[in-house]
């Protein structure tokens, strides 16, 4: 019995973890950044909390939240350049399982940190 505990042990600590994308400029674990355009910015918005306001020309969205259950996921609600109409999404944080990021033009108009997607 101590023999199979041990094997099981061994296993679970060798398995890989999920791999985290490496952070955007100016967009430090525990942030959820908005861009003008990825890589590079210039960084319109970034916030570890609940923000809402004005930000046009938003192009790329990435929440580089910590795991926390019940409080690491993004719903960010935004103005579409295309249409005109309200569109809200819910990121994951970085690194996932699920979206982090999102490429869309428009302007951001709600952040908001919630529990799972």
């Amino acid at each position: 019995m101590v023999a199979t505990s041990a094997a099981a042990a061994s296993i679970v600590a060798t398995a890989p973890a999920a791999s985290a994308e490496p952070n955007p400029p100016g967009c430090e674990k525990g942030y959820f950044c908005v861009y003008d355009y990825y890589p590079g910015g210039p960084l319109l918005l970034k916030t570890a909390g609940n923000w809402s306001g004005s930000i046009e020309g938003a192009q790329y969205l990435f929440n580089n939240g910590y795991y926390s259950p019940g409080s690491d996921h993004v719903d960010v609600t935004w103005i579409l350049s295309s249409t005109g109409a309200p569109y809200t999404m819910c990121l994951h944080n970085n690194p996932g399982p699920g979206y982090y990021s999102s490429n869309m033009h428009g302007t951001v108009i709600n952040v908001r940190w919630r529990g799972e997607c």
